[in-house]
C-alpha cells in the first residue's frame, strides 16, 4: 500500500491512456469509471456489489451530504468509509454544480452562493473554504474544487466571467484544502466550448497546481458532437503527467470516446438511473425491459454477460418484476449496467496496453450497431 497519492501511466495508444492512480486506499486503474453514490449509497446496490462489478473508487456528494445527514455527523461517525462501508477510494464533488441545479433562492457573489435546501428550505452558505471544510470531514480521498458551472448554451461574457470565477475559486480552494499527504485536490477546467477560454482556464490551473485535474461544464446540454469538438483539445491542454477528469459523462459511446481523446476518468448516475427505470445497457445497445415483447422471452439480456442479472435471470422474469414494482428489478438492472460500464473500461485498459484500441472501438460500435436480439 502507498501513503501518498500518485498517477503512474502505463500504456499510450494515439490519445487514449491507461495507468493507476495509487491512493493510500487501494489503486485505481484508468480509465476508470466512477459509479455515483450521491447520498452515500450508490442506490439499489450493496457496497460490495459494487465493488463486485469492478468499481476501484466512487463518487460522493457534497451537496447532499452536507444537508443529510451532515458532513459534522459523519465525521463524528467515523468519516464516510465507514459510515457508508467502503473501503476503497471516494471522490467527492465540490457541490457546486448541485447548488447551481437543485437548490432554490440562490445568490453567487465573490465569496460563494447562499441558497435554501432542496430538502427543508434551511439556508446555507458554500464558499471554497466551506467545501474544502465539507470534503475534509468526510474523508474523501480525491477532493474537488469549488466552481460555478453555468448550463449550456451561454453567452461568451456569462461564460468568461464564470470561468475566471471560478479560477479565483480554484486558488483558495488549494489555500484551504492545505497540506494533506495521501489526498488529493483536483481543478477543475472551465471555459464552455470556447478553445480560447479553456486554455486561459488550464494555465490558471496549473500556474496553482494540483494532484489531478478535470473537464467541467461539459454534458450540460450541448449534445455529443460539441462535446467531442471540445474534447478534442481540452485534454491536451491539462498536464501529461497527472490524471484527467471528464464530469458527468456519460453514456457508453460518450465514455468511449471521452478516453480516445486522453481522458482518465469519468462518472455518471445513467448506469443506476437507468437501472431503476427498465433500461439496460448492452453489448447490442439499450434494451427497454419495459416493454412487452420480453414477457414470454426465456432467454437473458446478454448471453455474454457474467453478472447475476444475465447468469441467473431470464427477460421474461425481469420484464415481470419491473412491471410488478418489485425492488429486485432496480436491483438486478442496476447491477447488470455497472458490470457492462466496468466491463468497458477493462476492455479499453487492455486494448490501450496491447496497442490495440482503435480495433477495439471498431467492434464496440459495430456491436451496438446491430442492435438487441431479435423477438422470439
Amino acid at each position: 500500500m502507498t501513503t501518498r497519492f500518485s498517477f503512474e501511466k502505463l500504456g499510450q495508444d494515439g490519445k487514449a491512456r491507461t495507468g493507476v492512480i495509487h491512493t493510500p486506499r487501494g489503486d485505481i486503474r484508468t480509465p476508470a469509471f466512477m459509479p455515483v453514490g450521491t447520498a452515500a449509497t450508490v442506490k439499489a446496490m450493496l457496497p460490495e456489489s459494487v465493488a463486485a462489478t469492478g468499481a476501484d473508487i466512487l463518487l460522493g456528494n457534497t451537496y447532499h451530504l452536507m444537508l443529510r445527514p451532515t458532513a459534522e455527523r459523519i465525521d463524528r461517525l467515523g468519516g464516510l468509509h465507514r459510515f457508508m462501508n467502503w473501503s476503497k477510494p471516494i471522490l467527492t464533488d465540490s457541490g457546486g454544480f448541485q447548488v447551481m441545479s437543485l437548490a432554490d433562492l440562490r445568490k453567487l457573489t465573490e465569496d460563494g452562493v447562499t441558497f435554501r435546501s432542496h430538502i427543508d428550505g434551511s439556508k446555507h452558505m458554500l464558499s471554497p473554504e466551506r467545501s474544502m471544510e465539507i470534503q475534509r470531514l468526510l474523508g474523501s480521498d480525491i477532493v474537488m474544487c469549488f466552481d460555478e458551472c453555468p448550463a449550456l448554451p451561454a453567452d461568451r461574457t456569462r461564460i468568461e466571467d464564470s470561468m475566471r470565477l471560478s479560477m479565483r475559486w480554484a486558488e483558495r480552494s488549494r489555500a484551504a484544502f492545505g497540506d494533506r499527504p495521501g489526498y488529493a485536490l483536483f481543478g477543475i477546467q472551465q471555459g464552455g466550448l470556447e478553445q480560447d477560454l479553456r486554455a486561459e482556464s488550464a494555465k490558471a490551473l496549473r500556474d496553482i497546481g494540483f494532484e489531478g485535474y478535470a473537464i467541467g461544464g461539459l454534458a450540460v446540454g450541448e449534445g455529443q458532437e460539441a462535446m467531442f469538438a471540445c474534447l478534442d483539445y481540452a485534454p491536451d491542454q491539462l498536464p501529461e503527467d497527472k490524471p484527467r477528469y471528464l464530469m458527468g459523462v456519460g453514456k457508453p459511446d460518450d465514455i468511449v470516446g471521452a478516453v480516445k481523446r486522453g481522458v482518465d476518468m469519468m462518472d455518471c448516475v445513467l448506469p443506476s438511473r437507468s437501472g431503476r427505470t427498465g433500461q439496460a445497457f448492452t453489448r447490442h445497445g439499450v434494451v427497454n425491459i419495459k416493454n412487452a415483447r420480453h414477457a414470454d422471452d426465456p432467454r437473458p439480456l446478454d448471453d455474454s454477460c457474467t453478472c447475476p442479472a444475465c447468469r441467473s435471470y431470464s427477460r421474461a422474469y425481469l420484464h415481470h418484476v419491473y412491471r410488478a414494482q418489485e425492488m429486485i428489478s432496480g436491483m438486478l438492472l442496476t447491477w447488470h449496467n455497472l458490470h457492462y460500464f466496468q466491463e468497458i473500461m477493462q476492455g479499453m485498459r487492455d486494448a490501450i496496453a496491447a496497442g490495440t484500441f482503435g480495433d477495439w472501438e471498431t467492434r464496440f460500435h459495430e456491436g451496438r450497431a446491430e442492435g438487441d436480439i431479435p423477438p422470439l
